[in-house]
């Protein structure tokens, strides 16, 4: 069996050098899905080799790549991802594409089991007029961009307006928003790549809202990002009172994380902010950040020349429903506001792999049941000795009748005997 460039994969070469049979995992991705699957098989499947293919030279993927640059705690996993690959039981692969490289078909004949973990590699589009106007970004690429993600390397995004606008109440939106606001000191202690710093330090925005279709009750964020967004040195919040009426006994029986988060807004919004101390007379008035509910984006407005975004037209909703499952219906109502930095954090999507691998492009999704691949059985070689349960069992049947075996002929009763 060849490769795209007619050389065997790699970690099937290695296979077949290997001086005895043991169970072969393949795993597309080296983000933390695929080191946390590697991790688990070696721990608990004694003697099965991992390999990990991934397509940049480079590993570890959203904790490299997706986690903010002043979250450096959050990346001390790497330290345990990085055991893993030094395990003589586990082999990394960078610089290869699946799907160009090697294909699916040739990995499940090489391995027993291939695992999909190779994340979500495009962003959730909003479907509106003026989505794709010079100033609007994907959260997904803004990321990337101060984070060093080669495709993204070169976004260049237009800094040079006062207000920004996030659609999106998750953490990631709250990332975002928090780098966009952060005095260049704490910037510079961090991992973020230079050119974004440099960007950072030329910026004009010193306004950043965060815009929502449902109310505060439905927040993706936590409370650990929140407060950190809340005691952003120099920046004030800017929370409306009036969104956070009668929330506290609609909390009093919800998830205590969920009633923290949600007392910790309610607080916010009722502070009178503290005035900022000006360093000198004259001082830029401080940067603020605010959120906005109830609200969805209807169109992306242009600048008189057309050439770049210059606002956003929402429209106003109600909810129906309660919690989680809350739903956002347009009342009818809309509002503009003006915004040369329009930021879409309304989640990822997934791309397809290979022909080969089935694909829902409605959901994004590849159709699986529990995880398995739906249509797509996992190769599992059978071995001698599982061969020799089946022939026992075809004897026994055999002597039951007189015969010296009975032949078992469907192969789906041959796999159930065997355990497969």
């Amino acid at each position: 069996m060849a490769g795209a460039g007619g050389r065997a994969p790699l970690g099937l070469r290695r296979w077949l050098s290997s001086p005895a049979p043991a169970p072969r995992v393949c795993v597309v991705g080296s983000g933390p899905a695929g080191f946390y699957t590697a991790q688990h098989i070696l721990k608990h499947h004694g003697g099965a080799l991992v390999d990990i293919y991934e397509k940049l030279p480079i590993p570890f993927g959203l904790v490299r790549f997706g986690v903010a640059p002043d979250h450096p705690e959050v990346k001390n996993v790497i330290n345990t991802f990085t055991q893993t690959a030094h395990s003589e039981r586990c082999a990394y692969y960078g610089n290869v594409t699946v799907g160009r490289d090697v294909t699916v078909p040739e990995l499940q004949q090489a391995y027993h089991a291939v695992v999909l973990s190779y994340g979500a590699e495009d962003n959730r589009v909003l479907g509106i007029p003026g989505e794709n106007l010079p100033g609007v970004y994907s959260a997904r690429a803004f990321v990337g961009w101060y984070n060093g993600l080669p495709e993204n390397q070169d976004l260049k995004p237009d800094l040079s307006c006062e207000t920004a606008l996030i659609l999106g109440h998750g953490n990631v939106a709250l990332d975002i928003a928090r780098i966009l606001l952060s005095p260049l000191q704490l910037l510079r202690k961090t991992d973020i790549t230079d050119s974004s710093l440099a960007a950072l330090a030329c910026s004009k925005v010193k306004r950043v809202w965060l815009v929502g279709r449902r109310g505060p009750l439905q927040v993706a964020f936590t409370i650990k990002e929140l407060r950190e967004m809340i005691n952003l040195p120099g920046t004030r919040a800017v929370l409306d009172p009036a969104d956070f009426t009668g929330l506290e006994s609609a909390v009093k029986d919800a998830p205590r994380p969920r009633k923290r988060l949600t007392e910790l807004m309610i607080k916010t919004a009722l502070e009178k902010p503290e005035e900022m101390q000006a360093a000198a007379a004259g001082a830029a008035a401080p940067r603020e950040w605010g959120l906005k509910f109830q609200r969805s984006p209807q169109e992306v407005l242009p600048s008189a020349d057309r050439r770049r975004a210059r606002g956003i037209r929402m429209a106003l909703t109600r909810l129906e429903g309660s919690g989680d499952s809350a739903k956002a219906i347009p009342t009818g109502d809309v509002e503009e506001l003006e915004c040369g930095l329009v930021v879409s954090s309304i989640g990822y999507r997934s791309l397809p792999l290979d022909p080969a691998v089935p694909f829902d492009s409605q959901r994004g999704i590849i159709p699986n049941s529990s995880g398995r691949v739906e249509g797509v059985p996992g190769v599992r070689p059978v071995s001698f000795s599982d061969w020799e349960k089946i022939d026992a069992t075809e004897v026994a049947r055999g002597k039951a009748a007189g015969k010296p075996r009975e032949k078992i002929v469907d192969p789906a009763e041959m796999l159930q005997i065997i355990g497969h």
